[in-house]
């Protein structure tokens, strides 16, 4: 296998996330495979304090060395740089909601989002917050996307879900289903499918085939069920993308459209609102799902996972979704030029 010289792979910001959750064990176990070490340069925005202790926990041998600027960072086996924030109590309690970790947490990732804005970093990969401490700590926002859009004044996101079997974005997320529905217009799918269309192709997918999922059973069994949404909300935009050359099919019953991803008649499957999207990904392939925010001026990639608060500071936790997150922010970075 050739691997690229340290200097030329790319800097990656690597938010701890929640400290009280699994943030701090997928970090550390993480960026000491020897895999992560070939294909990026990662420095954790962190707490050096707190990764120590995940160390500890995991039974491994850790250099954690604070960093005051990512191009201090030095790269060799077993360290792990970290520009350390500072910010959590040594006694902070393992697997219980904290309004001090979630405040910490939006701090990681405003940081991270500076350095990549200024070009510091290629790509930002995220471990999990929780959202409960979040909005304890005072920052009420529903989750990492929506955190970055802000942070980056990004006007409009979107979340893509990537699996080795499944790729799926969405047109809703963290909303109601009732309010997601009503929120579901034609121009909205249009710029998803876009946004979706455009990371396919940067991802090295010449001609993606796109799989549009319909919003009632049955893509509403030709006006049976629901009140006409699919042809109110969704197929004016497929037409739209077909007319400029767009390969998007639907609306699809996402019952049926998993399965056809699954089986690789689609490279993208386009979810109306979250749990359509999610729940199938998750068990498709949870354990190498990927988080990736589209349409943000920087690229970012997270573990598409929580923060497991019920196995926090055991050692337990996987760590196949962090290094497969900063694989594809590796690649991502490699493949595209952030705007500016």
């Amino acid at each position: 296998m050739t691997t690229s010289a340290p200097q030329e792979l790319p800097r990656i910001a690597v938010t701890m996330g929640d400290g009280a959750g699994v943030g701090p064990e997928v970090c550390v176990g993480a960026l000491l495979a020897a895999d992560v070490a070939e294909l990026c340069r990662p420095i954790v925005i962190g707490d050096a304090g707190r990764l120590r202790q995940a160390a500890a926990i995991l039974g491994v041998d850790a250099d954690v060395v604070p960093v005051e600027h990512v191009a201090d960072a030095v790269f060799t086996p077993g360290r792990i740089n970290v520009v350390d924030l500072a910010l959590l109590p040594a006694d902070l309690p393992w697997g219980a909601v904290s309004a001090v970790a979630g405040d910490a947490a939006y701090h990681y990732v405003r940081v991270a989002a500076e350095l990549a804005q200024s070009g510091q970093v290629s790509a930002i990969c995220t471990a999990p917050l929780n959202k409960e401490a979040l909005h304890a700590g005072g920052r009420l926002y529903p989750g990492h996307t929506e955190l970055l859009a802000e942070l980056t004044g990004t006007p409009e996101v979107s979340m893509m879900l990537s699996t080795p079997k499944v790729k799926v974005i969405h047109v809703t997320t963290h909303i109601g289903l009732i309010d997601a529905v009503a929120k579901i217009e034609p121009g909205l799918v249009e710029r998803t499918i876009r946004r979706g269309h455009t990371a396919m192709l940067s991802s090295g997918v010449t001609a993606p085939k796109i799989g549009v999922c319909a919003i009632n059973p049955h893509a509403g069994e030709n006006g049976l069920f629901g009140y006409g949404e699919e042809a109110e909300k969704i197929e004016p935009a497929i037409e739209a993308v077909r007319a400029d050359g767009i390969d998007a099919r639907g609306p699809l019953p996402a019952d049926t459209a998993f399965f056809l991803a699954g089986r690789g008649d689609y490279d993208l499957i386009v979810a109306m609102y979250h749990d359509q999207g999610h729940g199938p990904v998750k068990v498709l392939g949870i354990e190498a799902g990927v988080n990736i925010t589209v349409g943000l001026p920087v690229i970012r990639t997270s573990v598409d996972h929580g923060t497991a608060f019920d196995i926090a500071g055991t050692g337990t936790v996987s760590v196949d979704s962090m290094i497969e997150a900063l694989r594809q922010a590796a690649e991502l970075s490699r493949a595209v030029t952030p705007a500016t």
